[in-house]
């Protein structure tokens, strides 16, 4: 009796697991797709008004600076506050941000979408930590790698609806009803969210139970109460050989990857001379891979930290390929299959980070990550603006593929040389 009744709870809580995972899905693809609508339509704006790429690019850089302040606070609110409380409020305060964008009918209050731009990626910089460490609570530990993956997949169903139906939108009927419809996003996704059940032996913002804590933590969650939240941190990391290779992946990738993201443009329009139809087929093509990766990425069990450095090394192959490439077919192609190992590579990173941290620590981990990812990309786009003014866009390419497969390398040897030590004998690792 006894058992049927143990079964029956565990069977219910996977259910209302499902059901809290599939609305959090939804929330980040309604979300997502409006954000895309939005950017859209605000580039275009500032190019109607002002006709400067300059312009454009201050948006842009306000679009990325605040990753490196909000994302580790976002990380530390969810160890204080509800999950879902969190990621409410971030969406309903958005909502007005968003409709301010009519407002602007001239130069002289182009400074509202400089602003609202700064206050929105400060929003997505504190909802993308907690919205993360929220999977494992809607997820059994033999599903994350699984539910990663879906994670790529909404990735790439937002690049391909939101910029391309956000450029019809704005088309059509005006950047105005791109950032009404952006709003609508917001208020919608809140109210996806507002439907989520954590499970209620895990209040969101505390510790896991013993059934859904993730496989083999390096860490035990008591030893990490008995120490501050910086110096358990500090512990979890220098005791996590896999933890250690995942920082320096995005303290050294996107250095490079940032060259990737303006070079996309930049070969639509002056390599292929394909317009702003090839940048937007381009970057259909970055979605159509990432989608790709999540019937790939269910196939991938195990080894998930070697998949994701061969899944790099293929990167910057492919990212040197690019850039020989003389046909806009060819590159397509190429795009596709970049994003695919990228998006492989993504799923298994996460998983891995979802692993091996305890629950009470990853909005810290993962806000730390996001930061050090979304300024880092910042500067990176920056300072390809700046070496394209001075070198070839094929030469720029290849060098960043180049960099892709020597960081994949570095990182391939750091991971094995622990190993290597553990089978030497003894006497040989003492010399």
């Amino acid at each position: 009796m006894n058992i049927n009744i143990t079964n029956n709870r565990s069977t219910e809580m996977l259910k209302q697991r499902s059901k809290g995972y599939s609305r959090l899905f939804a929330a980040g693809l309604v979300n997502g797709i409006g954000d895309r609508f939005s950017s859209v339509a605000m580039l275009a704006l500032i190019l109607q008004v002002t006709g400067s790429g300059m312009a454009v690019g201050i948006s842009l850089g306000m679009r990325v600076l605040p990753f490196l302040f909000m994302a580790p606070l976002g990380g530390m609110l969810a160890g204080r506050l509800p999950r879902k409380t969190i990621m409410m409020a971030v969406d309903l305060l958005r909502v007005p941000v968003a409709l301010s964008f009519l407002l602007v009918d001239g130069a002289g209050r182009l400074w509202l979408l400089y602003a609202g731009s700064f206050i929105m990626a400060a929003g997505e910089a504190l909802y993308s930590p907690v919205r993360k460490s929220s999977i494992p609570l809607l997820a059994g530990p033999d599903s994350l790698h699984k539910i990663n993956s879906l994670e790529q997949l909404m990735t790439g169903c937002v690049l391909i609806l939101g910029a391309f139906t956000g450029g019809l939108v704005s088309l059509w009927w005006g950047p105005e009803m791109a950032f009404v419809a952006n709003a609508a996003s917001f208020l919608l996704a809140a109210l996806l969210v507002w439907g989520i059940s954590f499970p209620a032996a895990v209040p969101s913002g505390t510790e896991l139970r013993a059934d859904t804590i993730p496989a083999e933590p390096v860490i035990e969650s008591s030893h990490l109460k008995k120490t501050g939240r910086w110096q358990s941190l500090k512990v979890l990391i220098g005791g996590s050989q896999v933890l250690q290779i995942i920082i320096a992946y995005e303290l050294l990738v996107p250095i490079i990857n940032g060259w990737d993201n303006v070079l996309i443009s930049v070969y639509a329009v002056q390599v292929f001379h394909a317009g702003d139809v090839g940048v937007g087929a381009f970057y259909a093509a970055l979605g159509i891979g990432l989608s790709l990766s999540f019937f790939a990425g269910r196939l991938l069990k195990r080894r998930l930290l070697g998949i994701a450095l061969a899944g790099l090394l293929m990167e910057g192959i492919l990212l040197m390929c690019i850039s020989g490439s003389s046909h806009f077919g060819v590159a397509f192609v190429l795009y596709i299959l970049l994003s695919l190992c990228g998006g492989i590579g993504s799923a298994c990173l996460d998983t891995l980070v979802m692993r091996e941290t305890p629950a009470a620590q990853q909005p810290v981990v993962f806000g730390i990550l996001s930061a050090l990812g979304g300024s880092l990309i910042g500067v990176s786009m920056l300072s390809a603006g700046w070496l394209l003014e001075a070198v070839e866009p094929r030469a720029l390419g290849f060098a960043g593929g180049a960099g892709f497969a020597g960081v994949a390398w570095l990182l391939g040897v750091l991971a094995w040389l622990p190993r290597y030590r553990k089978k030497m004998p003894r006497k040989l690792r003492r010399q």
